[in-house]
């Protein structure tokens, strides 16, 4: 279990990889982003894209699950009051692999028993270039014994 204490600044964790496939996009745009873009080839095509991409929502939601994979589910989290700074670097494109990692910025108590952490979350593809970042705040339980 990763309790507030065991969080760091300046700790970075990995957070995994995740490949985008077509289907994926154009379920998740069709449903919650239905542009054009995102969801027609054709208009995508024409596009200032050249072609189909990923609703942000969609890449922000990637992020989302690596981070919960490799952390939250293993941890005393206690939600989030929410993020800051969400930005969209590059387009994601079927087939695209990306990377996650969460770098910890700095960590204070809040109230008994609670802590919060800010950190800098970011996505890049097989290409090493970055395709989003925000700064996360989360709440962390403290130890149990302290």
């Amino acid at each position: 279990m990763i309790y507030f204490e065991d969080m760091q600044p300046g700790q970075e964790i990995k957070l995994g990889n995740y490949e985008v496939p077509l289907q994926e996009i154009l379920d998740f745009a069709q449903k919650f982003d239905p542009q054009p873009f995102h969801i027609d080839a054709r208009a995508a095509e024409k596009s200032m894209f050249g072609g189909i991409i990923a609703s942000g929502w969609h890449t922000a939601s990637i992020a989302m699950r690596l981070y919960v994979d490799a952390v939250l589910n293993q941890s005393s989290s206690l939600g989030s009051p929410g993020v800051d700074e969400l930005r969209w670097k590059r387009p994601v494109r079927p087939g695209d692999v990306l990377t996650g990692s969460f770098k910890i910025l700095e960590v204070k108590p809040f109230r008994k028993g609670i802590g919060l952490v800010k950190g800098k979350a970011q996505l890049t593809n097989q290409e090493d270039k970055v395709v989003m970042t925000f700064i996360g705040n989360g709440m962390f339980g403290t130890r149990p014994d302290s």
